[in-house]
């Protein structure tokens, strides 16, 4: 499978989880964001199920791709948080907050290279 199609169903499938099972992303949700964290954890939802469609799409793919790279950003400090929140965690907890972090990058330069038709 292309890249385009996987990021699509790896996003929708995490778009879906934000509504099946959305605990353990509210607690990625910053306290200093305005309002509950379930409207953002399902807020998130919407974005990453939205961007799936664009990239699924083959004309829509490259705004989907540039989209892709919005979301990955703006969830990033999200990952940041639920890593600090974990400084005191067990172990293999704070591996696996602290592990999440670099492979954003990855994820960000696969979504630009489809955003530029690569």
């Amino acid at each position: 499978m292309s890249r385009p199609p996987l990021m699509a169903a790896a996003l929708a499938g995490m778009g879906v989880l934000h509504f099946a099972a959305p605990r353990p992303f509210d607690g990625l949700i910053p306290r200093a964001l305005p309002g509950p964290a379930r409207a953002w954890t399902y807020g998130s939802g919407v974005a990453e199920l939205a961007v799936a469609g664009l990239l699924a799409v083959p004309a829509t793919r490259r705004v989907g791709g540039r989209a892709a790279q919005v979301l990955f950003l703006a969830v990033w400090p999200g990952n940041f948080h639920q890593a600090y929140r974990a400084r005191n965690a067990s172990l293999r907890t704070r591996a696996i907050t602290l592990a999440r972090l670099p492979l954003q990058v990855p994820l960000i330069a696969a979504a630009g290279r489809i955003a530029a038709g690569r």
